[in-house]
């Protein structure tokens, strides 16, 4: 009979930058007391403490946002941090994701575990600046799985990046005169860039009313009741 000492059945420890498969990162991340972390192109990244004014406030302001227009369209669903199984070497946890339902054309799914599998439609990161792990490894991540829409706020940089995923690659949404992005997959999702960036949330709500006014988003309201 083979023996096993402790050490050998023990589960390793979950190491930032450590590079696992998705099924080995799970395995190891639920055996371990750090309280959150992402596989990201097969490599291990712990979250670092959060601040408040350069993320926990623009994450709750872009999740007041995002849960205004769920709330007037119903049957999208909004998450705050899911965690996302991508594919064999990525199950990052971003700050925010809109899913379409699947009558509509949404891809993802809940697992019988209760986690994402495949691409939401939309997926929101805060990021510190351009050189951040959002703007690259993530990116070509949500990129490569087909996330149709990527919305990155770089607080340091004070700018929005809204990409579209077009014939494979992410083009960066332009804005109108009035500084209004809007998306191409949740008609009625308005965002007026400089009021969020100046923190004028009731102007941002305001633009985002417009838009649920618009007779685009009564059709895709229609559309979504069948």
């Amino acid at each position: 009979m083979v023996r096993f000492s402790k050490a050998q059945t023990q589960t390793p420890p979950l190491a930032n930058g450590d590079r696992l498969s998705r099924h080995e990162f799970e395995r190891r991340y639920a055996a371990s007391p750090i309280p959150k972390a992402e596989l990201v192109e097969g490599v291990v990244y712990g979250a670092s403490p959060l601040r408040f004014e350069s993320h926990a406030e623009p994450h709750g302001d872009l999740m007041g946002w995002l849960w205004t227009y769920k709330t007037a369209t119903r049957g999208v669903r909004l998450g705050i941090e899911p965690t996302i199984r991508l594919d064999e070497d990525n199950e990052p946890q971003p700050d925010g994701v809109l899913l379409l339902p699947a009558q509509v054309g949404g891809k993802a799914r809940l697992s019988e575990d209760d986690y994402i599998e495949g691409a939401p439609e939309l997926v929101v990161e805060i990021a510190a600046s351009s050189v951040a792990l959002d703007l690259h490894a993530k990116k070509n991540a949500y990129r490569r799985n087909g996330v149709q829409e990527y919305l990155v706020w770089r607080v340091f940089e004070n700018q929005i990046d809204w990409f579209s995923l077009q014939q494979g690659e992410y083009v960066a949404l332009e804005a109108d005169p009035s500084g209004i992005l809007k998306s191409q997959v949740f008609p009625g999702l308005w965002l007026a860039v400089p009021a969020l960036l100046q923190g004028e949330m009731a102007q941002v709500l305001a633009i985002l009313q417009a838009g649920l006014n618009s007779s685009e988003h009564q059709a895709f309201v229609q559309q979504l009741r069948g």
